[in-house]
Protein backbone atom coordinates (compact mmCIF):
# COMPACT_ATOMS: atom_id res chain seq x y z
CA UNK A 1 0.00 0.00 0.00
CA UNK A 2 1.15 3.62 -0.95
CA UNK A 3 0.25 6.80 0.38
CA UNK A 4 1.41 9.81 -1.60
CA UNK A 5 0.03 12.35 -3.48
CA UNK A 6 -3.52 10.93 -3.77
CA UNK A 7 -5.61 13.83 -2.30
CA UNK A 8 -5.30 16.10 -4.45
CA UNK A 9 -2.57 16.89 -7.95
CA UNK A 10 0.43 19.21 -7.63
CA UNK A 11 0.85 18.51 -4.04
CA UNK A 12 4.67 17.77 -2.55
CA UNK A 13 4.44 14.82 -1.03
CA UNK A 14 6.34 12.13 -0.38
CA UNK A 15 5.55 8.57 -1.56
CA UNK A 16 5.35 6.60 2.09
CA UNK A 17 4.33 2.37 1.52
CA UNK A 18 3.23 -0.06 3.95
CA UNK A 19 3.78 -3.87 3.64
CA UNK A 20 1.51 -5.21 4.54
CA UNK A 21 -0.97 -2.84 3.80
CA UNK A 22 -1.85 -0.78 6.45
CA UNK A 23 -5.10 -1.72 7.50
CA UNK A 24 -3.98 -5.73 7.35
CA UNK A 25 -1.35 -4.67 10.17
CA UNK A 26 -4.42 -3.09 12.13
CA UNK A 27 -6.25 -6.59 11.40
CA UNK A 28 -3.36 -8.55 11.95
CA UNK A 29 -2.66 -6.94 15.73
CA UNK A 30 -6.38 -7.47 16.60
CA UNK A 31 -6.71 -10.80 15.80
CA UNK A 32 -2.94 -11.54 17.88
CA UNK A 33 -4.93 -10.21 20.82
CA UNK A 34 -8.53 -12.80 19.81
CA UNK A 35 -6.37 -15.60 19.26
CA UNK A 36 -3.37 -15.23 22.32
CA UNK A 37 -7.00 -14.32 24.83
CA UNK A 38 -8.75 -17.26 23.55
CA UNK A 39 -11.81 -14.99 22.39
CA UNK A 40 -14.81 -16.75 21.79
CA UNK A 41 -16.81 -13.45 21.64
CA UNK A 42 -16.31 -10.43 19.54
CA UNK A 43 -18.59 -7.12 18.62
CA UNK A 44 -17.01 -5.05 16.37
CA UNK A 45 -18.86 -1.84 16.72
CA UNK A 46 -17.99 0.57 13.79
CA UNK A 47 -17.99 -2.23 11.90
CA UNK A 48 -18.69 -0.87 8.05
CA UNK A 49 -18.95 -3.45 5.57
CA UNK A 50 -18.07 -6.20 7.35
CA UNK A 51 -14.22 -6.73 6.52
CA UNK A 52 -13.05 -8.04 10.22
CA UNK A 53 -16.81 -9.94 10.69
CA UNK A 54 -15.74 -11.70 7.23
CA UNK A 55 -12.29 -12.44 8.65
CA UNK A 56 -13.51 -13.88 12.36
CA UNK A 57 -16.65 -16.15 10.65
CA UNK A 58 -13.64 -18.28 9.01
CA UNK A 59 -13.78 -21.50 10.52
CA UNK A 60 -10.86 -22.85 12.32
CA UNK A 61 -9.29 -25.91 10.28
CA UNK A 62 -9.88 -28.25 13.64
CA UNK A 63 -11.14 -27.63 17.22
CA UNK A 64 -9.59 -27.10 20.10
CA UNK A 65 -7.65 -29.86 22.52
CA UNK A 66 -10.17 -31.83 24.04
CA UNK A 67 -10.85 -32.60 27.68
CA UNK A 68 -8.63 -34.97 28.81
CA UNK A 69 -11.11 -37.16 30.19
CA UNK A 70 -11.93 -38.00 26.07
CA UNK A 71 -7.97 -37.59 25.37
CA UNK A 72 -7.03 -40.34 27.85
CA UNK A 73 -9.82 -42.88 26.19
CA UNK A 74 -7.31 -42.41 23.44
CA UNK A 75 -4.23 -42.51 24.69
CA UNK A 76 -1.98 -41.76 27.47
CA UNK A 77 -1.57 -38.08 28.50
CA UNK A 78 1.87 -36.61 28.30
CA UNK A 79 1.89 -35.95 31.88
CA UNK A 80 1.94 -39.71 32.94
CA UNK A 81 5.37 -39.98 31.91
CA UNK A 82 8.72 -37.76 32.47
CA UNK A 83 10.28 -40.40 29.42
CA UNK A 84 9.23 -39.42 26.27
CA UNK A 85 11.26 -37.40 24.44
CA UNK A 86 13.63 -41.02 25.66
CA UNK A 87 11.02 -42.62 23.58
CA UNK A 88 11.75 -41.00 20.30
CA UNK A 89 14.94 -42.61 18.44
CA UNK A 90 17.45 -40.12 16.21
CA UNK A 91 15.02 -39.69 13.34
CA UNK A 92 12.16 -38.09 15.58
CA UNK A 93 10.09 -41.73 15.43
CA UNK A 94 8.06 -43.07 18.14
CA UNK A 95 9.18 -46.69 18.99
CA UNK A 96 6.72 -49.95 18.98
CA UNK A 97 7.20 -49.67 22.99
CA UNK A 98 6.27 -46.20 24.12
CA UNK A 99 4.17 -45.22 20.33
CA UNK A 100 1.74 -43.48 22.83
CA UNK A 101 3.95 -41.07 24.97
CA UNK A 102 3.63 -38.12 22.42
CA UNK A 103 5.54 -34.87 22.69
CA UNK A 104 4.28 -31.47 22.73
CA UNK A 105 4.19 -29.68 19.29
CA UNK A 106 5.08 -26.34 18.82
CA UNK A 107 1.66 -24.96 19.37
CA UNK A 108 -0.85 -23.17 16.21
CA UNK A 109 -2.87 -20.51 17.36
CA UNK A 110 -6.40 -20.45 15.80
CA UNK A 111 -9.57 -18.18 16.63
CA UNK A 112 -12.58 -20.32 17.99
CA UNK A 113 -15.34 -17.70 18.49
CA UNK A 114 -18.66 -18.98 19.12
CA UNK A 115 -20.14 -15.19 18.65
CA UNK A 116 -19.56 -12.38 16.08
CA UNK A 117 -21.49 -9.30 16.22
CA UNK A 118 -21.31 -6.35 14.05
CA UNK A 119 -22.76 -2.51 14.77
CA UNK A 120 -22.90 0.32 12.34
CA UNK A 121 -25.13 2.98 11.49
CA UNK A 122 -24.79 2.97 8.02
CA UNK A 123 -27.36 0.46 6.27
CA UNK A 124 -25.62 0.46 2.72
CA UNK A 125 -22.61 -1.07 4.34
CA UNK A 126 -24.51 -3.11 6.58
CA UNK A 127 -25.61 -5.18 3.41
CA UNK A 128 -22.14 -6.16 2.52
CA UNK A 129 -21.61 -7.21 6.31
CA UNK A 130 -24.31 -9.33 6.17
CA UNK A 131 -23.70 -10.96 2.74
CA UNK A 132 -19.98 -11.37 3.60
CA UNK A 133 -20.61 -13.21 6.99
CA UNK A 134 -23.63 -15.82 5.79
CA UNK A 135 -23.27 -19.44 6.48
CA UNK A 136 -21.01 -20.82 3.38
CA UNK A 137 -20.67 -24.64 2.88
CA UNK A 138 -16.96 -23.88 1.09
CA UNK A 139 -14.86 -25.05 4.20
CA UNK A 140 -15.55 -27.51 6.84
CA UNK A 141 -16.54 -25.76 10.47
CA UNK A 142 -15.99 -28.29 13.52
CA UNK A 143 -18.07 -25.42 16.08
CA UNK A 144 -21.22 -23.67 15.37
CA UNK A 145 -20.77 -19.91 15.37
CA UNK A 146 -23.63 -17.33 15.67
CA UNK A 147 -23.58 -13.90 13.37
CA UNK A 148 -25.44 -11.13 14.24
CA UNK A 149 -25.68 -7.72 12.16
CA UNK A 150 -27.04 -4.53 14.48
CA UNK A 151 -27.85 -1.01 12.96
CA UNK A 152 -27.71 1.52 15.20
CA UNK A 153 -25.14 4.52 16.57
CA UNK A 154 -22.78 3.34 19.34
CA UNK A 155 -24.27 5.62 22.22
CA UNK A 156 -27.55 3.59 22.44
CA UNK A 157 -27.08 1.06 25.30
CA UNK A 158 -28.10 -2.39 23.98
CA UNK A 159 -29.20 -4.88 26.47
CA UNK A 160 -27.79 -8.04 24.32
CA UNK A 161 -24.29 -6.67 24.17
CA UNK A 162 -23.74 -6.46 28.15
CA UNK A 163 -21.03 -8.62 29.04
CA UNK A 164 -19.51 -9.78 25.75
CA UNK A 165 -15.83 -10.76 25.80
CA UNK A 166 -14.03 -8.38 23.75
CA UNK A 167 -15.46 -5.16 21.97
CA UNK A 168 -13.20 -4.05 19.47
CA UNK A 169 -13.13 -0.58 17.60
CA UNK A 170 -10.82 -0.22 14.30
CA UNK A 171 -10.27 3.40 13.46
CA UNK A 172 -13.90 4.44 14.00
CA UNK A 173 -13.37 6.78 17.41
CA UNK A 174 -11.84 9.89 15.25
CA UNK A 175 -14.82 9.83 13.28
CA UNK A 176 -17.39 10.03 15.94
CA UNK A 177 -19.05 13.54 16.23
CA UNK A 178 -18.62 15.76 19.35
CA UNK A 179 -22.26 14.27 20.83
CA UNK A 180 -21.44 10.86 20.28
CA UNK A 181 -17.74 10.88 21.56
CA UNK A 182 -18.49 11.45 25.11
CA UNK A 183 -20.65 8.51 25.33
CA UNK A 184 -17.94 6.00 23.86
CA UNK A 185 -16.24 5.05 26.07
CA UNK A 186 -18.98 5.06 28.99
CA UNK A 187 -21.07 2.66 26.67
CA UNK A 188 -18.39 0.82 25.65
CA UNK A 189 -16.89 0.12 29.30
CA UNK A 190 -19.31 0.90 31.77
CA UNK A 191 -22.44 -0.66 30.19
CA UNK A 192 -20.85 -3.65 28.13
CA UNK A 193 -17.96 -3.94 30.59
CA UNK A 194 -16.29 -6.37 28.23
CA UNK A 195 -13.32 -8.67 29.41
CA UNK A 196 -11.59 -6.88 26.59
CA UNK A 197 -11.18 -3.66 24.55
CA UNK A 198 -9.00 -2.94 21.54
CA UNK A 199 -8.89 0.63 19.85
CA UNK A 200 -6.61 1.79 16.96
CA UNK A 201 -6.48 4.93 15.49
CA UNK A 202 -4.78 7.26 13.40
CA UNK A 203 -1.30 8.91 14.47
CA UNK A 204 -1.01 12.70 13.85
CA UNK A 205 2.19 13.16 14.40
CA UNK A 206 2.91 10.05 12.10
CA UNK A 207 1.45 13.00 8.95
CA UNK A 208 4.58 14.72 8.70
CA UNK A 209 6.02 11.78 7.17
CA UNK A 210 4.32 12.55 4.48
CA UNK A 211 6.33 15.77 3.47
CA UNK A 212 9.70 17.06 4.08
CA UNK A 213 10.19 19.37 7.34
CA UNK A 214 10.78 22.25 5.55
CA UNK A 215 7.93 22.18 3.17
CA UNK A 216 5.33 24.38 3.53
CA UNK A 217 1.91 23.84 4.27
CA UNK A 218 0.30 23.62 0.80
CA UNK A 219 2.72 20.67 0.24
CA UNK A 220 0.74 18.62 2.57
CA UNK A 221 -2.65 18.02 0.97
CA UNK A 222 -5.35 15.92 3.28
CA UNK A 223 -7.99 17.60 5.17
CA UNK A 224 -8.32 20.57 7.64
CA UNK A 225 -10.21 19.96 10.65
CA UNK A 226 -14.07 20.25 9.89
CA UNK A 227 -14.15 21.27 13.55
CA UNK A 228 -12.10 24.20 13.15
CA UNK A 229 -10.60 23.53 17.13
CA UNK A 230 -6.79 23.30 15.31
CA UNK A 231 -5.33 23.71 11.85
CA UNK A 232 -4.25 20.42 11.49
CA UNK A 233 -4.24 19.01 8.67
CA UNK A 234 -6.15 14.92 8.78
CA UNK A 235 -5.86 12.04 6.35
CA UNK A 236 -9.49 11.56 5.59
CA UNK A 237 -12.50 13.81 4.72
CA UNK A 238 -14.87 12.58 7.86
CA UNK A 239 -12.50 12.57 10.44
CA UNK A 240 -13.19 14.82 13.63
CA UNK A 241 -9.60 14.77 15.08
CA UNK A 242 -6.35 12.92 15.17
CA UNK A 243 -4.26 12.71 18.12
CA UNK A 244 -0.96 13.07 18.42
CA UNK A 245 0.68 9.64 20.49
CA UNK A 246 0.76 11.43 23.77
CA UNK A 247 -2.86 12.74 23.45
CA UNK A 248 -3.53 9.32 23.06
CA UNK A 249 -1.97 7.75 25.39
CA UNK A 250 -3.44 10.14 28.05
CA UNK A 251 -7.02 9.00 26.66
CA UNK A 252 -6.24 6.16 27.50
CA UNK A 253 -5.27 6.42 30.68
CA UNK A 254 -7.91 8.42 31.60
CA UNK A 255 -10.48 5.65 30.43
CA UNK A 256 -8.90 3.08 31.97
CA UNK A 257 -8.68 4.54 35.24
CA UNK A 258 -11.92 5.82 35.22
CA UNK A 259 -13.31 2.30 34.53
CA UNK A 260 -11.24 0.15 36.50
CA UNK A 261 -9.20 -1.18 33.15
CA UNK A 262 -5.84 -2.32 32.72
CA UNK A 263 -4.20 -1.01 29.53
CA UNK A 264 -1.70 -0.98 27.11
CA UNK A 265 -0.74 1.26 24.44
CA UNK A 266 1.05 1.01 21.14
CA UNK A 267 1.37 1.24 17.94
CA UNK A 268 1.54 -0.43 14.09
CA UNK A 269 2.59 0.67 10.49
CA UNK A 270 5.72 1.78 9.85
CA UNK A 271 7.22 2.91 6.73
CA UNK A 272 9.01 0.55 4.08
CA UNK A 273 11.32 3.75 3.03
CA UNK A 274 13.61 5.04 4.97
CA UNK A 275 13.29 8.76 5.75
CA UNK A 276 16.17 10.34 4.71
CA UNK A 277 15.57 13.12 7.61
CA UNK A 278 16.12 10.71 10.08
CA UNK A 279 12.78 11.11 11.84
CA UNK A 280 11.26 7.52 11.20
CA UNK A 281 11.79 6.99 15.37
CA UNK A 282 10.60 10.51 16.32
CA UNK A 283 7.30 9.95 14.22
CA UNK A 284 6.36 6.49 15.17
CA UNK A 285 3.83 4.53 14.16
CA UNK A 286 1.17 5.29 11.15
CA UNK A 287 -2.13 3.81 13.38
CA UNK A 288 -2.26 3.71 17.17
CA UNK A 289 -3.21 0.64 19.47
CA UNK A 290 -4.29 0.16 22.49
CA UNK A 291 -5.57 -2.93 24.79
CA UNK A 292 -7.91 -2.46 27.62
CA UNK A 293 -8.29 -5.33 29.79
CA UNK A 294 -10.98 -5.73 32.76
CA UNK A 295 -9.97 -5.51 36.25
CA UNK A 296 -11.70 -8.23 38.22
CA UNK A 297 -12.69 -8.37 41.46
CA UNK A 298 -15.53 -8.34 44.21
CA UNK A 299 -17.54 -5.21 43.76
CA UNK A 300 -16.03 -4.22 40.60
CA UNK A 301 -18.65 -4.60 38.18
CA UNK A 302 -21.28 -3.07 40.36
CA UNK A 303 -19.08 0.22 40.89
CA UNK A 304 -18.76 0.63 36.58
CA UNK A 305 -22.59 -0.07 36.45
CA UNK A 306 -22.85 2.51 39.17
CA UNK A 307 -20.95 4.64 37.88
CA UNK A 308 -22.72 4.44 34.69
CA UNK A 309 -26.08 5.07 35.56
CA UNK A 310 -25.20 8.42 37.64
CA UNK A 311 -23.34 9.52 34.43
CA UNK A 312 -26.82 9.03 32.38
CA UNK A 313 -28.97 10.19 34.24
CA UNK A 314 -26.42 14.04 33.52
CA UNK A 315 -26.38 13.34 30.42
CA UNK A 316 -28.67 13.70 27.53
CA UNK A 317 -28.93 10.07 26.43
CA UNK A 318 -29.71 8.75 22.97
CA UNK A 319 -33.75 7.50 23.07
CA UNK A 320 -33.44 5.25 19.56
CA UNK A 321 -33.25 1.30 19.39
CA UNK A 322 -30.20 -0.70 17.69
CA UNK A 323 -32.00 -2.73 14.71
CA UNK A 324 -31.28 -6.09 14.16
CA UNK A 325 -31.36 -6.81 10.63
CA UNK A 326 -30.15 -10.29 10.34
CA UNK A 327 -28.83 -13.27 12.56
CA UNK A 328 -26.83 -16.24 10.94
CA UNK A 329 -26.14 -19.53 12.28
CA UNK A 330 -23.51 -21.18 10.69
CA UNK A 331 -23.52 -24.90 12.08
CA UNK A 332 -21.24 -27.41 12.69
CA UNK A 333 -20.26 -30.79 11.02
CA UNK A 334 -22.53 -33.33 11.55
CA UNK A 335 -19.38 -35.35 13.22
CA UNK A 336 -18.35 -32.79 15.29
CA UNK A 337 -17.11 -33.93 18.82
CA UNK A 338 -18.29 -37.51 17.88
CA UNK A 339 -15.36 -39.39 16.90
CA UNK A 340 -14.69 -43.09 16.13
CA UNK A 341 -12.99 -45.93 18.28
CA UNK A 342 -9.10 -45.05 17.74
CA UNK A 343 -8.53 -48.90 15.78
CA UNK A 344 -11.43 -47.35 13.22
CA UNK A 345 -9.90 -44.38 12.83
CA UNK A 346 -6.63 -45.73 12.51
CA UNK A 347 -7.76 -48.69 9.43
CA UNK A 348 -9.39 -45.01 8.25
CA UNK A 349 -6.24 -43.26 8.01
CA UNK A 350 -4.26 -46.56 6.81
CA UNK A 351 -7.23 -47.13 3.84
CA UNK A 352 -6.41 -43.17 3.02
CA UNK A 353 -2.86 -43.54 2.76
CA UNK A 354 -2.97 -46.42 0.27
CA UNK A 355 -5.83 -45.25 -1.58
CA UNK A 356 -4.17 -41.82 -2.24
CA UNK A 357 -0.37 -43.49 -2.13
CA UNK A 358 1.04 -40.89 0.21
CA UNK A 359 3.05 -43.05 2.44
CA UNK A 360 4.97 -40.96 4.58
CA UNK A 361 2.40 -38.30 4.60
CA UNK A 362 2.46 -34.93 6.83
CA UNK A 363 -0.56 -34.85 9.09
CA UNK A 364 -1.86 -31.15 7.40
CA UNK A 365 -2.41 -33.09 4.19
CA UNK A 366 -3.85 -36.09 5.78
CA UNK A 367 -5.87 -33.76 8.10
CA UNK A 368 -7.72 -32.45 4.27
CA UNK A 369 -9.07 -35.70 3.76
CA UNK A 370 -12.51 -35.12 5.23
CA UNK A 371 -13.14 -39.16 6.41
CA UNK A 372 -9.67 -38.34 8.50
CA UNK A 373 -10.67 -35.27 10.10
CA UNK A 374 -14.32 -36.90 10.54
CA UNK A 375 -13.50 -40.00 12.19
CA UNK A 376 -11.21 -37.62 14.45
CA UNK A 377 -14.36 -35.89 15.61
CA UNK A 378 -12.80 -32.49 14.17
CA UNK A 379 -9.50 -33.29 17.28
CA UNK A 380 -6.07 -33.80 15.38
CA UNK A 381 -5.03 -34.68 18.90
CA UNK A 382 -6.95 -37.92 18.28
CA UNK A 383 -5.78 -38.30 14.51
CA UNK A 384 -2.07 -37.96 16.38
CA UNK A 385 -3.19 -41.04 18.95
CA UNK A 386 -5.04 -43.05 16.69
CA UNK A 387 -1.66 -43.14 14.42
CA UNK A 388 0.38 -43.89 17.23
CA UNK A 389 -1.65 -46.97 18.53
CA UNK A 390 -2.16 -48.50 15.15
CA UNK A 391 0.42 -51.81 14.42
CA UNK A 392 0.51 -50.82 10.26
CA UNK A 393 1.38 -47.04 11.44
CA UNK A 394 4.61 -45.54 12.36
CA UNK A 395 4.29 -41.68 13.90
CA UNK A 396 7.16 -39.22 13.10
CA UNK A 397 6.91 -36.68 15.68
CA UNK A 398 9.37 -33.73 17.01
CA UNK A 399 8.48 -31.24 19.75
CA UNK A 400 9.95 -28.69 17.56
CA UNK A 401 7.50 -28.39 14.78
CA UNK A 402 3.86 -27.73 14.60
CA UNK A 403 1.55 -31.30 14.55
CA UNK A 404 0.77 -30.58 11.24
CA UNK A 405 4.39 -30.93 10.26
CA UNK A 406 4.82 -34.57 11.91
CA UNK A 407 3.59 -37.33 9.41
CA UNK A 408 2.34 -40.99 9.53
CA UNK A 409 3.93 -43.95 7.41
CA UNK A 410 2.44 -47.47 6.86
CA UNK A 411 4.96 -49.50 8.06
CA UNK A 412 5.37 -52.44 5.56
CA UNK A 413 5.29 -49.57 2.79
CA UNK A 414 2.45 -48.98 0.41
CA UNK A 415 1.39 -52.24 -1.28
CA UNK A 416 1.11 -52.54 -5.15
CA UNK A 417 -1.73 -51.55 -6.71
CA UNK A 418 -2.39 -52.13 -10.61
CA UNK A 419 -5.86 -49.66 -10.85
CA UNK A 420 -3.11 -46.95 -9.77
CA UNK A 421 -1.15 -48.48 -12.06
CA UNK A 422 -4.16 -48.09 -15.10
CA UNK A 423 -4.77 -44.74 -13.81
CA UNK A 424 -7.96 -44.81 -12.27
CA UNK A 425 -9.17 -43.03 -9.17
CA UNK A 426 -9.07 -44.90 -6.05
CA UNK A 427 -12.33 -45.15 -4.17
CA UNK A 428 -10.49 -43.89 -0.76
CA UNK A 429 -10.01 -40.52 -2.50
CA UNK A 430 -12.45 -38.05 -0.93
CA UNK A 431 -13.94 -35.75 -3.24
CA UNK A 432 -12.79 -32.68 -1.41
CA UNK A 433 -8.92 -33.70 -1.65
CA UNK A 434 -8.68 -32.07 -4.93
CA UNK A 435 -10.76 -28.55 -4.39
CA UNK A 436 -9.37 -25.33 -3.64
CA UNK A 437 -11.26 -22.23 -2.63
CA UNK A 438 -10.32 -19.18 -2.65
CA UNK A 439 -10.24 -17.21 0.51
CA UNK A 440 -12.25 -13.96 0.95
CA UNK A 441 -10.56 -10.85 1.19
CA UNK A 442 -13.00 -7.83 2.98
CA UNK A 443 -12.16 -4.37 3.14
CA UNK A 444 -11.64 -2.09 5.97
CA UNK A 445 -12.56 1.42 6.81
CA UNK A 446 -9.65 4.14 5.43
CA UNK A 447 -7.95 1.89 3.36
CA UNK A 448 -9.70 0.88 0.40
CA UNK A 449 -8.87 -1.10 -2.10
CA UNK A 450 -9.02 0.28 -6.20
CA UNK A 451 -12.26 1.04 -7.00
CA UNK A 452 -12.89 -0.69 -9.74
CA UNK A 453 -13.15 -4.13 -7.55
CA UNK A 454 -16.77 -4.65 -6.50
CA UNK A 455 -16.81 -4.94 -2.55
CA UNK A 456 -18.72 -7.94 -2.79
CA UNK A 457 -15.72 -9.73 -4.00
CA UNK A 458 -12.75 -9.04 -1.57
CA UNK A 459 -11.33 -11.89 -0.75
CA UNK A 460 -9.25 -12.72 2.33
CA UNK A 461 -5.70 -13.21 2.05
CA UNK A 462 -5.38 -16.21 4.52
CA UNK A 463 -8.37 -17.90 6.11
CA UNK A 464 -6.66 -19.00 9.21
CA UNK A 465 -3.91 -16.11 9.57
CA UNK A 466 -1.03 -17.00 12.07
CA UNK A 467 0.57 -15.04 14.88
CA UNK A 468 3.25 -13.38 12.54
CA UNK A 469 1.99 -9.51 12.23
CA UNK A 470 4.97 -7.49 13.28
CA UNK A 471 3.73 -5.20 16.32
CA UNK A 472 5.98 -3.14 18.43
CA UNK A 473 4.83 -2.35 21.45
CA UNK A 474 5.31 0.64 24.11
CA UNK A 475 9.20 -0.49 25.94
CA UNK A 476 7.39 0.55 29.46
CA UNK A 477 4.65 -2.34 28.42
CA UNK A 478 4.73 -5.38 30.93
CA UNK A 479 2.93 -8.54 31.34
CA UNK A 480 1.05 -10.11 28.83
CA UNK A 481 2.31 -10.83 25.18
CA UNK A 482 0.24 -8.79 22.68
CA UNK A 483 2.61 -8.55 20.12
CA UNK A 484 2.16 -9.49 16.85
CA UNK A 485 -7.08 -15.34 13.64
CA UNK A 486 -19.14 -28.94 1.74
CA UNK A 487 -20.17 -32.04 2.20
CA UNK A 488 -20.93 -33.62 5.35
CA UNK A 489 -21.96 -30.35 6.95
CA UNK A 490 -25.16 -30.34 9.64
CA UNK A 491 -26.51 -27.47 7.42
CA UNK A 492 -26.97 -23.45 8.37
CA UNK A 493 -29.77 -21.06 8.14
CA UNK A 494 -30.26 -17.01 8.26
CA UNK A 495 -32.93 -15.29 10.05
CA UNK A 496 -33.72 -11.51 9.43
CA UNK A 497 -35.51 -9.30 11.87
CA UNK A 498 -39.00 -9.93 10.00
CA UNK A 499 -38.71 -13.71 9.90
CA UNK A 500 -38.18 -13.69 13.37
CA UNK A 501 -41.96 -11.93 13.63
CA UNK A 502 -43.58 -14.63 11.85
Amino acid sequence: MTISAAYQEGTEELTVTFQPPLFLQRRGWVFDVLRREGVREILDVGCGEGSLISCACNPAPWLPPPLPSILETFATTRAESSATASSINDHGTLTEASSHLLPEPVREDFLHPTKVIGLDISAADLEYAAEDSAPSDSRTRWEPLEVQIWEGGLEVVNPAFVGIECIVATEVIEHLPEDVLPQFAPVLLGAYQPRFFLITTPSYTFNARFTAPDAPRTARSGYPDPTKRTSRIFRHHDHKFEWTPQEFAEWCATVADEWDYDVEVGGVGRAVEKDEWGRDDALGYASQVAAFTRRDGEGRAEERQSHFRRMREVQACAENQHTLLVTHQHLAHEKARQPLPPHETGEIIKRTMIGTRQSPIQLGDLWWEESVAAACGGWTELMVAAIAQHADLRLEASEHIPVTEWSAELTEGLPEDESQQMGEVSPYLSASSDESEEPITPLEDDDQPPEDVPHHEHKLIDPWPHSNSENVWDAQSEGRDWSGGGSGWGGSWTTTDSDAAT
